[in-house]
């Protein structure tokens, strides 16, 4: 028995007291279905739902009551009596289709048993669209099998009225839109698990076998819910006893500027693995971060050290970033010298990194870090940490007997307090200590 549905007429005034609406049924054949609004998001509330209905005789049902939404606007009908002529009325502003799974989907071979291939072809053809399957009285499992393979929910032929079609309707253009957000909701958890396993992979692990030195790191990026930004660091142990460090930032926080800081790490210390320091090393370093820039305007900062196998003394080359902080026993911290600091790679083609020799002493403790950790605001003016502030406060933590990762914890936690929330930009900090 072919679904009994509305033939476009009249729709009466509303018992609330509306006046009369327009008319209901499928447009012509020269009118063009006007598109008011998206698939599934605010249907109900933004515009009169519209029902696409898919049936070999929709023009010899019967009449039902009208059909009315739960603002009690008309539902639009409008018909199609195959598939062909289903896609062309499948526009943006269809919100559900109601599909008689009678139909033979097309190509379907004589004697294929996939009673659902009609459906299928739907989902296909339809993926935003929620779906009511239309099935012969008693046929409940061929029904629930339709909401297995995607439809919103199922209906029997001889069973149907306004008021029971009208609220399937509601509730299949409802349960669609609730399956599209939780749907979506499961993708982007799984984007942001694979992100975070992907960029704790990316985070190095500092090879310092044979070595005395003790290392600790604190990284904490400005993008929210990141894991990763461009601030970069990386800490090798040569064959010849000697101990490199590195820190840098890439100008930028976005995920383009995290990926060209881990371009530049790794190429880093497989070019110290391979013997080259100083200016011949940051000189290769600059070709690759030109190579593998985005944009011309793009520049990466960074500070090298190289520690001499008896710990006693070191190689520094700054390529525009702030110098290294040491402490001694019984001393203030104090920077590093950095008046011969070098451009930051990318500015100037042919640039030059003078490597500065400075004596560290038997038992001292070296930070980098970068500028996110100095840059921060001092309460509520406009006065930034700095260099001398950091100084100050990493001599007071010391004092408190702070070391390690307590101490760039510490050193981290109150450049965020001070700044009187999260930091904006990414930081990034290396530790290395020599006690005899």
């Amino acid at each position: 028995m072919p679904v009994p549905v509305p033939r476009p007429r009249a729709i009466p005034a509303v018992e609330s007291g509306q006046a009369p609406a327009a008319p209901i049924g499928g447009p012509s054949k020269e009118e063009t279905p006007r598109k008011e609004a998206t698939v599934v998001d605010n249907a109900a509330t933004t515009t009169n739902l519209t029902l696409l209905l898919i049936e070999d005789d929709p023009g010899g049902s019967p009449i039902v009551p009208d059909l009315l939404d739960s603002a009690g606007k008309p539902i639009r009908i409008r018909t199609a009596r195959n598939l062909t002529e289903a896609e062309r009325l499948l526009t943006d502003d269809v919100h559900c289709i109601l599909l008689d799974l009678a139909l033979s989907a097309p190509g379907r071979a004589q004697g294929d048993e996939d009673e659902l291939a009609v459906l299928r072809h739907v989902l296909e053809l339809a993926p935003r669209h929620a779906v009511l399957a239309l099935t012969a009285s008693g046929d409940a499992e061929r029904g629930a099998e339709a909401v297995r393979v995607g439809a919103q929910d199922y209906l029997f032929r001889d069973e149907l009225d306004g008021r029971l079609l009208s609220r399937a309707i509601r509730y299949a253009v409802e349960r669609k839109r609730s399956d599209t957000a939780e749907r979506k909701l499961a993708e982007g958890r799984l984007r942001a698990q694979e992100n975070r396993r992907l960029e704790r992979g990316l985070l190095p692990t500092p090879l310092l076998d044979g070595s005395s030195l003790r290392f600790a790191a604190r990284y904490r990026p400005g993008r929210s819910r990141a894991l990763l930004g461009g601030d970069f660091y990386d800490t090798v142990r040569t064959p010849d006893g000697t101990v490199h460090a590195m820190i840098g930032d890439v100008c930028g926080h976005g995920p383009d500027e995290a990926a060209l800081g881990v371009e530049l790490r790794i190429a880093w210390r497989a070019l110290t693995l391979a013997g080259l320091c100083g200016d011949e090393l940051l000189n290769t370093l600059q070709q690759v971060l030109e190579h593998e820039r985005g944009d011309d305007e793009i520049f990466a900062t960074l500070c090298t050290v190289d520690i001499a196998p008896d710990g006693r003394r070191a190689g520094l080359c700054l390529a525009g970033h702030p110098s290294p902080l040491v402490a001694r026993p019984g001393q203030r911290p104090r920077l590093l010298p950095y008046d011969n600091n070098g451009p930051a790679l990318g500015l100037l083609p042919g640039a030059r990194w003078p490597r500065m020799q400075v004596e560290l002493g038997s038992e001292w403790s070296l930070m980098l870090y970068t500028d996110g950790l100095i840059e921060g605001r001092v309460g509520d003016g406009g006065e930034r940490l700095g260099q001398d502030g950091m100084v100050e406060m990493v001599g007071r933590q010391l004092a408190q007997g702070l070391r390690g990762e307590e101490l760039l914890q510490a050193a981290v936690n109150e450049v965020r307090e001070l700044n009187g929330g999260e930091l904006t930009d990414d930081v990034a900090v290396v530790l290395l200590d020599r006690v005899p």
